[in-house]
């Protein structure tokens, strides 16, 4: 039987440049400064003092946040944010020396502790590979590794013991291992290496095909391939890649593949984001059409470079049968597969992503934020966190547009409709504060303020959709739009033909409409972060005469949706966007004076 062998080892020493921030941070504290460091593991953040930009920005490597009110923020230290950390590079002492340099008062002294511990227990137990065959796992800490041993989660996975350092491991296992160490707080690092996949010749073109118009890597862009590949060593090919809507995350996946010239297969979100992927490849590679295929509910072709929908693979008749295109994953010999919008990866596809840990996996995505809590798996099971740029940071740079963001806090229409909420259930009761038609006026005001301009407006419920595209006269694209159809109205989109353009969640989601930059959200989903971030991805692409982009919330006041708004703005905190709220009689002065 083919084995992999398990081996625990002490921490590495991790080098890598010291952020500016920390490398030059005083170890004492200031009453002037903006965090409370508290002792278990959330920092308290002073949004109003003249340090916070700074503050929040050197936070965000290593701290989630978990609330975002006007004054006070609050982040949280959690185990998986500082196993992030310490994979991308960062050391125990950098992370302190950023909490030192901006903490109003002393650092619980459990702190330090706390966190040098828990970084340290990533890496302490590495897969590595013993010869072409095979793979151990290997730990130098003897009896970190016999409490391993007995742990019920664990134990099922380990084979003959080598040595007593080392547990042999059959090679199904590489995947569920991983998933079942970091549930018991020792992340694996995989240092096993990969098959090499099929050769794939492809070179960057100099000048893109469509327009003949010069292509060049963008520094980040470049730098975060780089990351990931790591020179072909066993330390990279597994790992996340975070940045903006709009900062070319589809360059960077091309990037690599131009690095690694292995055959690739993509996954992602939609058709249209197949159709996206597959121009973006031809038109910036030298890979003909007849190497780069399309694998979805239309057509089912496979070559060298394969582009797939998550809804495809997740397909199955009913729920008692197998996933019939999980096959894909076998079709070729895959030197690289790229998990597009690896925040929303089905769970279905965790399952089979786990048997396939011998490919090499790169996550592109906007925020690591998953709703339904599995973060810990795409750690274990893509790789975590290599690079990230802060949003704020490309826009200074001019890569992505600046933005305003605002919410429109509207009031119910009528008595009757306040008292259709008020005895409704919870959920409904969301639904009726998102389909307020009192939210017509608004949009129809702010449509006439930017009648020249490409605006976006953005919803969850398709009959509020159709009554805002009856009464303005626009297109909607939906769900059910025939994809000729869809594409037709995107291309008049980006043309200008077409200005306003009214789409439902099928707009979440790589959609390339670069000059978009006004977008009206009427609708969303419950307080999602990861579509926040989709939506706002929509406009903040560069705008060809470099000026900024609107977006705009509409939000019902005194109501559930009022609750989930607030979730939805962490995430534009997070970004470093300021968040102002204006009521709809600021809009419309002279319609209604309902409170």
């Amino acid at each position: 039987m083919e084995l992999l062998a398990l081996t625990v080892i002490m921490p590495p020493k991790i080098t890598k440049t010291t952020p500016a921030s920390a490398s030059t941070a005083p170890l004492s504290f200031d009453p002037t400064n903006p965090f409370i460091v508290q002792s278990d593991r959330s920092i308290l953040v002073e949004v109003d003092n003249p340090k916070y930009a700074a503050a929040r920005d050197a936070l965000a490597p290593f701290a989630e946040l978990e609330k975002s009110p006007e004054h006070i923020h609050t982040y949280r230290i959690s185990n998986l944010s500082l196993w992030n950390a310490a994979a991308a590079g960062f050391t125990a002492a950098e992370v302190l020396t950023v909490l030192q340099r901006y903490t109003k008062f002393p650092i619980p002294p459990n702190i330090p502790t706390d966190i040098a511990e828990t970084m340290a227990r990533y890496g302490r137990v590495r897969l590595e590979r013993i010869d072409a065959q095979r793979l151990k796992l290997v730990c130098a800490d003897k009896p970190l590794l016999a409490e391993l041993a007995r742990n019920k989660k664990i134990r099922d996975y380990l084979g003959e013991r080598l040595d007593d350092t080392a547990f042999a491991i059959d090679p199904a296992y590489r995947g569920v291992l991983k998933q079942a160490l970091i549930t018991v707080g020792y992340p694996a690092e995989d240092l096993a290496g990969y098959t090499e996949g099929a050769a794939l010749p492809l070179a960057l073109r100099a000048t893109m095909a469509h327009n003949g118009q010069p292509f060049v890597v963008r520094d980040y862009q470049r730098e975060a391939a780089d990351v990931f590949y790591a020179g072909g060593d066993a330390r990279g090919g597994s790992g996340v890649i975070v940045l903006p809507c709009g900062a070319g995350k589809t360059v960077v996946g091309i990037a690599v593949m131009a690095l690694l010239q292995k055959n690739t297969l993509v996954l992602t979100t939609s058709i249209t984001a197949v159709k996206q992927w597959r121009r973006e490849i031809l038109d910036k590679t030298t890979l003909t059409e007849d190497e780069v295929k399309e694998y979805t509910g239309e057509t089912k072709d496979i070559g060298p470079v394969t582009i797939a929908t998550y809804q495809i693979l997740t397909y199955r008749p009913d729920k008692t049968e197998d996933f019939p295109h999980f096959g894909l994953f076998e079709q070729r010999d895959w030197g690289l597969i790229i998990y597009d919008e690896v925040h929303l990866l089905p769970a279905p596809v965790f399952r089979v992503t786990a048997t396939i840990q011998a490919r090499r996996r790169l996550g592109l995505t906007a925020t690591l934020i998953r709703e339904d809590g599995r973060e810990g798996d795409v750690f274990s099971l893509i790789g975590p966190k290599k690079y990230d740029v802060p949003w704020r940071e490309l826009e200074t740079q001019g890569w992505i547009a600046s933005a305003s963001c605002t919410e429109i806090r509207v009031a119910l229409p009528d008595d009757k409709t306040r008292m259709e909420y008020a005895v409704a259930d919870h959920r409904a009761k969301y639904r009726i504060a998102s389909e307020n038609v009192a939210k017509d006026d608004v949009v129809g005001e702010l449509l006439a303020r930017y009648r020249d301009q490409r605006v976006l407006v953005i919803g969850q419920y398709l009959s509020q959709l159709r009554r805002l595209a009856e009464r303005f006269d626009l297109p909607l694209i939906t769900g059910s739009t025939g994809n000729a159809e869809r594409e037709e109205l995107y291309h008049k989109f980006r043309t200008g033909e077409v200005r306003h353009l009214i789409l439902s969640k099928v707009g979440n989601f790589a959609i390339d409409l670069p000059d978009a930059n006004v977008l009206i959200q009427v609708s969303g989903t419950f307080g999602s972060r990861q579509e926040e971030a989709q939506r706002l991805g929509r406009i903040l692409r560069p705008k060809g005469d470099g000026g900024s982009a609107h977006f705009f919330t509409l939000v019902t006041r005194d109501t559930r949706e009022l609750d989930f708004a607030h979730h939805r703005q962490m995430f534009l905190t997070e970004q470093g966007y300021s968040y102002e709220i204006w009521d709809e009689r600021d809009l419309l002065p002279a319609q209604r004076e309902v409170g």
